[in-house]
Formats: C-alpha cells, structure tokens, sequence
C-alpha cells in the first residue's frame, strides 16, 4: 500500500471517529441552532437572512466553534492514549510525524464542519423568516445575492484557517496528558483567556499579538471594498501557532 493511501485511510478513519462520536453529533446541532446578532451586523440582522448566519458566526466565534476545537484536540491524542488505542496506531508501520499531521488536518475539516454547518443553519433560518435577496453591505453599497453568497465563502474559510490556528495548539496541548478532559478544558481556557485580554483596553499594546483580535475581520468582507488589512494580519498571527504545531511534528 503505498504512503498515499495509508495516509488517506487514516485520516478516513479519523474523520469516522469525529462524525461517529454522539457527543460531536450533539455539538454540531447545539452549534446549528443557536442564533444571535453580532456587532456590526444588529441594524441588518432583519432586512436579510444573510446577516442572521454572520451574526450566529459572530457569536459561536467567541465560544461555541472554540469549544468545538477544544473537544475535538482533546479527543485526538489524549482520547486515544486513555482508551489505549493510541498504542495500537504506534505499533503500525507509520511515521509519528504523518499521524500527527493527519490528526491535524482532521481538526482542521472538523472545525470547517462546524463552521459550515452554523452557515448553512443561518441562512435558511434567516431565509425563512426574513427572506434573501441583494445584501446591503455595512458600507451602504448593496450587491447581488450569488455575491453576497460567495463572501460568506470567504468569511467560511477565513474563520476556518483562524479556528484552525486554535487547532495546532490543542494538539499539542492534547499530546501532553493522557486525559482528553484536561485538553479540552486546558484549550477553552486559552481561548477563553486570550477574548478577555483582547477586551482589555488598557492592555491594547498585547492585542495584535492575540490570534483572537483578528477573528472578528471577517466582517471586513461585507465592506466595498472588501477591507482585507485585519485579515492579512490574522493570518499572519498563525504562525505563532504554527510554531506550537511544529514543535510536536518536528
């Protein structure tokens, strides 16, 4: 079998795990269903369906989709060490550094699952009770409906690849217990701690340096023109957790 297809398996075994486990069920439909209004989208939240999946995205971005990825890191090696089965995949013939990269990039489709799953829930709940139709932007400007869709695209992708920063480091978080439980919690923590110093206004001199100040740019895309400068640097923040995800790969 070639590395291709073992690797391949894997990480179809390993997304198996994620969608089969009930308690990972149960999230992405508390996830679906939970709505609200975010900043910068509260005026519009009624005039569009669109703006009811930015600001349930809003809202699930500072709690909801980290917890996601907390339990989610928890569950991908600490899981497997206290159920004894990682034992079993280290006795394969595969290389440690593969494992953990198909664990990684599991983490990272299930946080785009989550992320999806909340958007599409948005937009036919808001679809249903306040209609689609061409969005008027926070700008004023107002676009057709298939270009508003495709921005919520970008606004999708753009809050994976920041949930996906969280994800590196509840891998490595989750490599240093045996106990998936203390990873989720030790990752929530982190989270957590990093939107309350970013809600300090004495301590503005350490916000560029959180990855969660940038989370919010995505709103930036509902602008004419799209204002892409907070985002380009969210993405720059990534590689503080890159660094964390290098150091267990390495």
């Amino acid at each position: 079998m070639s590395a291709a297809n073992a690797s391949l398996r894997l990480l179809g075994s390993e997304m198996h795990l994620i969608v089969g486990r009930r308690r990972n069920q149960a999230g992405i439909l508390v996830r679906a269903a939970v709505r609200g209004r975010g900043t910068g989208f509260i005026a519009s939240a009624t005039s569009n369906g669109i703006f009811v999946a930015l600001s349930a995205l809003t809202i699930e971005l500072a709690l909801f989709l980290p917890l996601a990825v907390a339990v989610l890191s928890g569950d991908a090696i600490a899981g497997e060490a206290n159920t004894g089965t990682l034992r079993y995949l280290l006795t394969v013939p595969v290389q440690r550094t593969r494992l953990l990269v198909i664990k990684y990039i599991s983490l990272v489709i299930g946080a785009f699952v989550g992320v999806l799953v909340v958007t599409v829930a948005g937009i036919i709940a808001g679809g249903i009770f306040f209609g689609l139709g061409p969005v008027t932007l926070l700008s004023g400007d107002e676009i057709p409906l298939v270009e508003a869709l495709g921005r919520v695209a970008l606004a999708v992708l753009y809050i994976t690849a920041c949930l996906a920063g969280l994800a590196a480091i509840g891998l490595f978080v989750s490599t240093l217990t045996e106990q998936p439980i203390a990873a989720m919690i030790t990752v929530t923590i982190i989270s957590t701690a990093m939107w309350i110093l970013d809600g300090i206004s004495q301590l503005d001199w350490i916000h560029p340096w959180l990855p969660v100040h940038y989370w919010p740019s995505f709103a930036d895309l509902f602008r004419n023109p799209m204002f892409f400068d907070s985002m380009r640097q969210g993405f720059a923040s990534l590689a503080w957790a890159r660094v964390a995800q290098k150091d267990i790969t390495s």
